[in-house]
Protein backbone atom coordinates (compact mmCIF):
# COMPACT_ATOMS: atom_id res chain seq x y z
CA UNK A 1 0.00 0.00 0.00
CA UNK A 2 1.71 2.81 -0.75
CA UNK A 3 1.87 5.69 1.69
CA UNK A 4 2.40 9.91 1.08
CA UNK A 5 5.81 11.15 1.08
CA UNK A 6 7.25 13.46 3.41
CA UNK A 7 10.62 15.19 4.18
CA UNK A 8 10.60 12.78 7.18
CA UNK A 9 10.08 9.32 5.16
CA UNK A 10 12.15 10.48 2.37
CA UNK A 11 15.10 11.48 4.95
CA UNK A 12 14.18 7.57 6.64
CA UNK A 13 14.90 6.09 3.29
CA UNK A 14 18.00 7.64 2.85
CA UNK A 15 19.00 6.54 6.51
CA UNK A 16 17.75 3.12 5.80
CA UNK A 17 20.26 3.23 2.34
CA UNK A 18 16.64 3.28 0.16
CA UNK A 19 16.76 4.73 -2.74
CA UNK A 20 14.20 7.93 -3.82
CA UNK A 21 12.69 8.14 -7.48
CA UNK A 22 12.13 11.48 -8.99
CA UNK A 23 10.54 12.41 -12.53
CA UNK A 24 9.91 15.50 -13.61
CA UNK A 25 6.33 16.22 -14.48
CA UNK A 26 4.34 19.14 -15.73
CA UNK A 27 0.66 18.34 -16.07
CA UNK A 28 -2.35 16.40 -14.40
CA UNK A 29 -2.73 13.15 -16.42
CA UNK A 30 1.26 12.28 -16.25
CA UNK A 31 1.35 13.30 -12.32
CA UNK A 32 -1.48 10.58 -12.03
CA UNK A 33 0.48 7.92 -13.78
CA UNK A 34 3.32 8.72 -11.74
CA UNK A 35 2.02 8.84 -8.84
CA UNK A 36 0.24 5.32 -9.19
CA UNK A 37 3.56 3.96 -10.47
CA UNK A 38 5.27 4.72 -6.93
CA UNK A 39 7.37 7.45 -8.13
CA UNK A 40 8.70 8.91 -4.19
CA UNK A 41 9.16 12.66 -5.53
CA UNK A 42 7.70 14.40 -8.40
CA UNK A 43 9.54 17.59 -9.25
CA UNK A 44 7.69 20.98 -11.74
CA UNK A 45 10.56 21.91 -13.30
CA UNK A 46 11.54 25.24 -14.92
CA UNK A 47 12.59 22.41 -17.88
CA UNK A 48 8.68 23.04 -18.79
CA UNK A 49 10.18 26.12 -20.63
CA UNK A 50 12.01 23.47 -22.58
CA UNK A 51 9.96 20.45 -22.80
CA UNK A 52 6.82 21.96 -22.91
CA UNK A 53 6.92 25.59 -24.24
CA UNK A 54 10.00 24.95 -27.22
CA UNK A 55 12.31 26.99 -25.56
CA UNK A 56 15.91 26.37 -25.79
CA UNK A 57 16.75 27.39 -22.18
CA UNK A 58 14.72 27.77 -18.62
CA UNK A 59 15.55 31.42 -18.36
CA UNK A 60 12.05 32.55 -20.07
CA UNK A 61 9.63 30.69 -18.01
CA UNK A 62 7.78 33.10 -15.39
CA UNK A 63 6.16 32.14 -11.58
CA UNK A 64 2.55 32.46 -13.36
CA UNK A 65 3.59 29.69 -15.60
CA UNK A 66 5.09 27.64 -12.68
CA UNK A 67 2.06 28.10 -10.70
CA UNK A 68 -0.38 27.03 -13.74
CA UNK A 69 1.30 23.62 -14.38
CA UNK A 70 2.08 23.29 -10.46
CA UNK A 71 -1.48 22.94 -10.13
CA UNK A 72 -2.21 20.52 -12.21
CA UNK A 73 0.52 18.04 -11.11
CA UNK A 74 -1.21 18.23 -7.80
CA UNK A 75 -4.30 17.86 -8.48
CA UNK A 76 -2.88 14.28 -10.02
CA UNK A 77 -1.19 12.93 -6.67
CA UNK A 78 -1.76 11.44 -3.75
CA UNK A 79 1.29 10.42 -2.51
CA UNK A 80 4.27 11.58 -4.58
CA UNK A 81 6.04 14.89 -2.95
CA UNK A 82 5.75 17.35 -5.12
CA UNK A 83 8.69 20.35 -5.76
CA UNK A 84 8.52 23.53 -7.26
CA UNK A 85 11.12 25.16 -9.27
CA UNK A 86 11.53 28.22 -8.63
CA UNK A 87 11.96 30.63 -12.18
CA UNK A 88 14.74 32.31 -13.24
CA UNK A 89 15.23 35.95 -11.20
CA UNK A 90 12.28 34.74 -8.60
CA UNK A 91 14.46 34.62 -6.14
CA UNK A 92 18.02 36.28 -6.99
CA UNK A 93 16.35 39.57 -6.39
CA UNK A 94 16.33 39.81 -2.33
CA UNK A 95 15.61 37.20 0.22
CA UNK A 96 12.37 38.85 0.84
CA UNK A 97 11.55 38.22 -3.05
CA UNK A 98 12.71 34.58 -2.36
CA UNK A 99 10.52 34.22 0.31
CA UNK A 100 7.50 35.92 -1.34
CA UNK A 101 7.76 33.45 -4.50
CA UNK A 102 8.24 30.72 -2.36
CA UNK A 103 4.98 31.25 -0.57
CA UNK A 104 3.10 32.03 -3.61
CA UNK A 105 4.33 28.85 -4.91
CA UNK A 106 3.39 26.57 -2.25
CA UNK A 107 0.37 28.28 -1.37
CA UNK A 108 -1.02 28.74 -4.63
CA UNK A 109 -0.26 25.03 -6.41
CA UNK A 110 -0.68 22.91 -2.58
CA UNK A 111 2.74 21.93 -3.23
CA UNK A 112 5.17 20.51 -0.50
CA UNK A 113 8.78 22.07 -1.29
CA UNK A 114 10.22 24.49 -3.12
CA UNK A 115 13.90 24.14 -5.24
CA UNK A 116 16.21 27.02 -6.07
CA UNK A 117 19.58 26.74 -7.70
CA UNK A 118 23.15 28.16 -6.54
CA UNK A 119 25.27 26.63 -3.77
CA UNK A 120 26.69 29.19 -1.16
CA UNK A 121 25.52 32.37 -3.02
CA UNK A 122 21.34 31.89 -1.70
CA UNK A 123 22.01 30.25 0.82
CA UNK A 124 20.96 33.63 2.77
CA UNK A 125 17.46 32.85 0.31
CA UNK A 126 17.14 29.26 1.32
CA UNK A 127 17.41 29.94 5.35
CA UNK A 128 15.29 32.72 4.95
CA UNK A 129 12.52 30.18 2.89
CA UNK A 130 12.94 27.31 5.66
CA UNK A 131 12.66 29.65 8.68
CA UNK A 132 9.00 30.52 6.93
CA UNK A 133 8.46 26.76 7.12
CA UNK A 134 9.03 26.05 3.60
CA UNK A 135 11.06 22.85 3.07
CA UNK A 136 13.79 23.76 0.06
CA UNK A 137 15.17 21.51 -2.24
CA UNK A 138 18.80 22.83 -3.25
CA UNK A 139 20.52 22.59 -6.99
CA UNK A 140 24.32 22.83 -7.40
CA UNK A 141 26.43 22.01 -10.48
CA UNK A 142 25.34 22.58 -13.22
CA UNK A 143 22.87 25.12 -13.05
CA UNK A 144 20.31 25.61 -15.80
CA UNK A 145 19.52 29.25 -15.24
CA UNK A 146 23.41 29.80 -15.09
CA UNK A 147 23.77 28.47 -18.45
CA UNK A 148 24.81 31.78 -19.88
CA UNK A 149 27.49 32.03 -17.30
CA UNK A 150 29.11 28.20 -17.92
CA UNK A 151 28.88 28.99 -21.64
CA UNK A 152 26.58 25.63 -22.24
CA UNK A 153 25.29 22.69 -20.30
CA UNK A 154 28.82 21.31 -18.57
CA UNK A 155 30.13 19.36 -16.72
CA UNK A 156 30.48 21.07 -12.80
CA UNK A 157 33.11 19.81 -10.41
CA UNK A 158 35.89 18.83 -12.64
CA UNK A 159 39.85 19.57 -11.79
CA UNK A 160 40.27 19.69 -7.86
CA UNK A 161 39.75 23.11 -7.25
CA UNK A 162 36.50 22.92 -9.00
CA UNK A 163 35.59 19.87 -6.97
CA UNK A 164 36.32 21.18 -4.21
CA UNK A 165 33.90 24.20 -5.03
CA UNK A 166 31.06 21.82 -5.54
CA UNK A 167 31.35 20.19 -1.83
CA UNK A 168 31.51 23.45 -0.19
CA UNK A 169 28.49 24.55 -1.96
CA UNK A 170 26.76 21.09 -1.16
CA UNK A 171 28.04 22.23 2.65
CA UNK A 172 26.69 25.25 2.41
CA UNK A 173 22.96 24.65 1.03
CA UNK A 174 23.40 21.98 3.92
CA UNK A 175 23.78 24.37 6.52
CA UNK A 176 21.45 26.31 5.37
CA UNK A 177 18.74 23.66 5.99
CA UNK A 178 18.09 22.48 2.70
CA UNK A 179 16.50 19.21 3.30
CA UNK A 180 17.63 17.51 -0.05
CA UNK A 181 20.15 18.96 -2.95
CA UNK A 182 19.77 18.12 -6.71
CA UNK A 183 23.50 17.07 -7.76
CA UNK A 184 23.49 18.02 -11.84
CA UNK A 185 26.59 16.91 -13.60
CA UNK A 186 28.57 15.88 -11.17
CA UNK A 187 31.40 13.75 -11.35
CA UNK A 188 30.39 10.36 -9.75
CA UNK A 189 33.00 9.72 -7.62
CA UNK A 190 32.67 13.52 -5.96
CA UNK A 191 28.49 12.98 -5.85
CA UNK A 192 29.37 10.09 -4.08
CA UNK A 193 31.88 11.94 -1.46
CA UNK A 194 29.10 15.06 -1.44
CA UNK A 195 26.39 11.97 -0.48
CA UNK A 196 28.27 10.54 2.22
CA UNK A 197 29.30 13.83 4.10
CA UNK A 198 25.54 15.04 3.82
CA UNK A 199 23.17 14.50 6.37
CA UNK A 200 20.62 15.87 3.35
CA UNK A 201 19.47 13.67 0.44
CA UNK A 202 21.11 14.16 -2.87
CA UNK A 203 19.17 13.44 -5.81
CA UNK A 204 21.69 12.64 -9.01
CA UNK A 205 21.13 13.96 -12.63
CA UNK A 206 24.25 12.81 -14.30
CA UNK A 207 26.01 12.18 -10.90
CA UNK A 208 26.31 8.52 -10.75
CA UNK A 209 24.73 5.49 -8.91
CA UNK A 210 26.14 6.65 -5.47
CA UNK A 211 23.32 9.90 -4.82
CA UNK A 212 20.69 8.98 -2.54
CA UNK A 213 18.37 9.31 -5.40
CA UNK A 214 18.24 10.03 -9.56
CA UNK A 215 15.62 12.33 -11.39
CA UNK A 216 15.37 12.56 -14.78
CA UNK A 217 13.05 14.42 -17.44
CA UNK A 218 10.29 12.04 -17.92
CA UNK A 219 10.09 12.86 -21.86
CA UNK A 220 13.54 12.26 -22.09
CA UNK A 221 13.27 8.87 -20.48
CA UNK A 222 10.94 7.77 -22.72
CA UNK A 223 11.81 9.10 -26.10
CA UNK A 224 9.16 12.07 -26.60
CA UNK A 225 11.97 14.65 -26.34
CA UNK A 226 13.63 14.87 -29.62
CA UNK A 227 16.73 13.17 -31.15
CA UNK A 228 19.17 15.28 -28.82
CA UNK A 229 19.76 12.97 -26.08
CA UNK A 230 21.85 14.27 -23.13
CA UNK A 231 24.53 11.60 -21.85
CA UNK A 232 22.77 10.79 -18.62
CA UNK A 233 19.81 9.69 -19.94
CA UNK A 234 18.67 6.09 -20.31
CA UNK A 235 15.29 5.53 -22.58
CA UNK A 236 13.42 3.23 -20.56
CA UNK A 237 10.67 3.14 -23.99
CA UNK A 238 10.42 4.24 -27.07
CA UNK A 239 6.88 6.00 -27.06
CA UNK A 240 7.66 9.02 -28.90
CA UNK A 241 7.82 6.34 -32.07
CA UNK A 242 4.79 4.74 -30.68
CA UNK A 243 2.85 7.99 -30.62
CA UNK A 244 3.87 9.25 -34.51
CA UNK A 245 3.23 5.72 -35.51
CA UNK A 246 -0.39 6.05 -34.02
CA UNK A 247 -0.76 9.53 -35.44
CA UNK A 248 -0.08 8.54 -38.54
CA UNK A 249 -2.63 5.27 -38.59
CA UNK A 250 -5.24 7.88 -36.98
CA UNK A 251 -4.36 10.58 -39.77
CA UNK A 252 -4.67 7.61 -42.73
CA UNK A 253 -8.17 6.29 -41.57
CA UNK A 254 -9.76 9.57 -40.76
CA UNK A 255 -8.84 10.44 -44.53
CA UNK A 256 -9.60 6.88 -46.27
CA UNK A 257 -12.64 6.80 -44.22
CA UNK A 258 -12.14 3.77 -42.00
CA UNK A 259 -12.29 5.70 -39.00
CA UNK A 260 -15.10 6.40 -37.19
CA UNK A 261 -16.49 2.46 -37.73
CA UNK A 262 -20.20 2.19 -36.43
CA UNK A 263 -18.96 0.68 -33.11
CA UNK A 264 -17.52 4.24 -32.41
CA UNK A 265 -20.91 6.10 -33.05
CA UNK A 266 -24.16 5.89 -31.33
CA UNK A 267 -25.95 4.33 -34.14
CA UNK A 268 -28.65 2.91 -31.86
CA UNK A 269 -29.88 6.81 -30.85
CA UNK A 270 -30.79 8.18 -33.91
CA UNK A 271 -33.39 9.02 -35.85
CA UNK A 272 -35.37 7.01 -38.01
CA UNK A 273 -34.82 7.16 -41.84
CA UNK A 274 -38.59 8.13 -42.02
CA UNK A 275 -38.21 11.47 -39.69
CA UNK A 276 -34.87 12.32 -40.97
CA UNK A 277 -36.22 12.36 -44.83
CA UNK A 278 -38.91 14.75 -43.51
CA UNK A 279 -36.34 16.62 -41.99
CA UNK A 280 -34.52 16.98 -45.40
CA UNK A 281 -37.74 17.91 -47.07
CA UNK A 282 -38.85 20.36 -44.72
CA UNK A 283 -35.09 22.27 -44.29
Amino acid sequence: MNMKNTVGTLLEMKQRGEKISQLTCYDYSTARLLDQAGINTILVGDSLGMTMQGYDTTLPVTMEEMILYGRSVVRGCQNAFIIMDMPFMSYQVSVEQAVENAGRLIKETGANAVKLEGGAAVTGQIQAIVDSGIPVCAHIGMTPQSVNVFGGFKVQGKGEANAERVLQDALAVQKAGAFMCVLECVPPKLAGLITKKSEMITIGIGAGKDCDGQVLVWQDMLGIAGEFQPKFVKRFGEFGKLMTEAFQTYDAEVKSGAFPEEIYTYAKSDCSDAFLSQLDSKY
